[in-house]
């Protein structure tokens, strides 16, 4: 019964990552927690190996097609890295409770974020580097304590702001979450071996299957609908989460 779950979660999670480009550790790290009874500390770290996969593979596709601004990618990595690598460390000292409820406000604010209108076509500008600092300070802390790779933060910002396409938007935001989940991973180094890795592992196979044949399918079904369908699971998830921690547990 575990072993499909595990398979389930994987397709749900790699069908969010490949048809939308973000989303995969918003539902991994519930996911883990809830059905698999993880500690949130442990969920989140575990998730980020999931998702790593998942969204590793699903770029291929992406840059095959050109879809991904890797100089853009790389500046949001490693000028968020103090706060990833700091997140990663005192992650483990925070309470359960801390972690389920920032967790769940960011799942409410990415819901938000599916939520927006349509962006009209527009000339492609180049992000300053004013916007570029904050925006990779606040990804890598979120990728650093939460287990989640940004990428419902960078998708509407390089959209809306920067009139970047949005399957190009995408293909960056998988290329962020990748390399974000794998620094942060690494930072988690001392919480691997109280983890077990069987049911991330199936959930990655399962993840990455399905995120693949999503990158080569998204342009196909309409991509407003996804998000409001993945807005409403998040703003769930975040209620669920939010009222178990604090008025059930």
């Amino acid at each position: 019964m575990e072993i499909a779950l595990a398979l389930i979660a994987g397709t749900f999670i790699g069908s969010v990552l490949g048809f939308i480009g973000a989303g995969g550790a918003m539902l991994t790290v519930p996911i883990l927690i809830y059905l698999f009874d993880f500690t949130p500390v442990h969920a989140t770290t575990a998730a980020l190996l999931v998702v790593f996969l998942a969204a590793a593979f699903g770029l291929i596709p992406k840059f095959k097609a050109g879809d991904v601004q890797i100089k853009i990618a790389l500046s949001i990595w490693s000028l968020g890295l103090i706060t990833n690598l700091g997140g990663a460390i005192i992650a483990k000292h925070l309470s359960d409770a801390f972690i389920v409820t920032g967790f769940s406000i960011i799942l409410i604010l990415a819901g938000l974020s599916m939520l927006r209108a349509p962006v009209s076509e527009h000339s492609e500008k180049k992000i300053p580097v004013i916007a570029l600092v904050p925006l990779s300070l606040i990804i890598g802390s979120m990728t650093g304590i939460f287990g989640i790779g940004g990428g419902f933060l960078a998708i509407p910002i390089l959209v809306i702001f920067f009139h970047t396409p949005q399957i190009k938007a995408a293909g960056t935001s998988l290329f962020i979450i990748a390399i974000n989940c794998f620094t942060s991973f690494i930072g988690h180094q001392s919480l691997w071996r109280e983890i077990d890795w069987k049911i991330p592992v199936i959930i990655s196979i399962s993840a990455i299957i399905i995120s693949i044949f999503g990158s080569h399918n998204s342009s196909r079904l309409p991509a407003a609908l996804l998000r409001k369908a993945f807005a409403i699971l998040l703003f769930f998830i975040a209620a669920f989460s939010l009222i178990e921690t604090w008025f059930i547990s």
